[in-house]
């Protein structure tokens, strides 16, 4: 069974031989999917600079942060300048690297999407208070982010890609960020739509999200959803969410970034490992492991790989 054929069957509960494993900026041969950015966040001399405009300021190896707001007042909406989405360098390599790893499971990442985006170009606490006050200002500037995605997304089967991803991040360490009501009445028709349309190309929806976001997973599910990516499954009970949702969308987790992972020894790693397989995964598939190398928060390279073992000796579906 190969890469692509392996992550289609575990995505669409069709008994794959294995739980496939996702290794997401380092040594890709080991990895059963590719995740190719197809939107430009890290250009320019430095790779500090987004194609939408803003500069990134860090402090250390981690992405930071954009250095200064674009759209500080509503009248900043009215001449910004919407990337081009049909920039023709934006796919220049996508050949080159599907050549060179073969018959992996590709997904477009949009990188950053959404209510991220959003919030980078109109400040984080600018943006929750105007879904409240500004709401004719919030709908303008959600469907320039969600046509520029729409618009990319449309291209992206034509480059050979079996998914499109969404890195959009909602929860807090307990709660969504905002009110449930709000989230459905505002976003989940965007989504719905943009999911839709990656279904009307052929592609599945890989969506990314930390946070606590047990309360609009049904809504993920129910407007399309394929493979969730939740990246912080300390935060919840494995086994309520897998009793709850197993089945029903293909999870794709880590061993804990906040805890396991950096603190855990190898043992407590492998059984992280065998309990997420156990608890999220179901007799033909549902769930995919994911390692990173998280060097900038601490990760060792020692329990790096202990979380690539962890995944691959644990990937038989119960």
């Amino acid at each position: 069974m190969n890469h692509r054929e392996r992550v289609q069957r575990a995505v669409h509960m069709q008994g794959p031989d294995r739980a496939p494993l996702l290794l997401y900026n380092r040594d890709f041969e080991l990895s059963d999917l590719m995740v190719i950015e197809v939107v430009k966040h890290w250009g320019g001399p430095g790779r500090d600079t987004s194609e939408w405009g803003f500069v990134w300021e860090k402090l250390d190896d981690t992405m930071g942060k954009p250095r200064e707001t674009l759209i500080m007042t509503w009248e900043d909406l009215d001449c910004f300048t919407l990337p081009d989405p049909y920039d023709p360098g934006r796919f220049v390599k996508v050949a080159e690297t599907m050549g060179q790893y073969g018959d992996k499971y590709y997904v477009a990442s949009l990188a950053l999407t959404g209510f991220t985006i959003m919030s980078f170009l109109r400040g984080f606490a600018s943006t929750l208070e105007d879904l409240y006050l500004e709401p004719g200002n919030m709908n303008r500037l959600a469907d320039l982010v969600f046509g520029f995605e729409c618009s990319v997304i449309k291209q992206v089967k034509a480059y050979g890609f079996d998914a499109v991803g969404f890195f959009d991040d909602w929860g807090t360490q307990s709660s969504l960020m905002i009110s449930p009501a709000m989230w459905r009445s505002f976003f989940k028709p965007r989504y719905q739509a943009q999911f839709q349309l990656a279904h009307e190309q052929g592609l599945d929806v890989y969506f990314h999200c930390c946070g606590q976001i047990k309360e609009i997973i049904p809504d993920l599910i129910e407007i399309g959803v394929d493979i969730l990516n939740l990246s912080q499954p300390n935060l919840y009970d494995k086994e309520a969410l897998g009793k709850d949702f197993r089945g029903k969308v293909c999870f794709l987790c880590p061993i804990s970034y906040q805890t396991t992972s950096l603190f855990g020894t190898r043992e407590e790693i492998e059984a992280e490992a065998a309990a997420l397989t156990r608890s999220l995964g179901c007799l033909r598939g549902g769930f995919i492991g994911y390692v990173e190398e998280y060097h900038s928060i601490g990760l060792s390279e020692e329990n790096y790989q202990n979380c690539i073992r962890a995944f691959q000796d644990n990937g038989i579906y119960r």
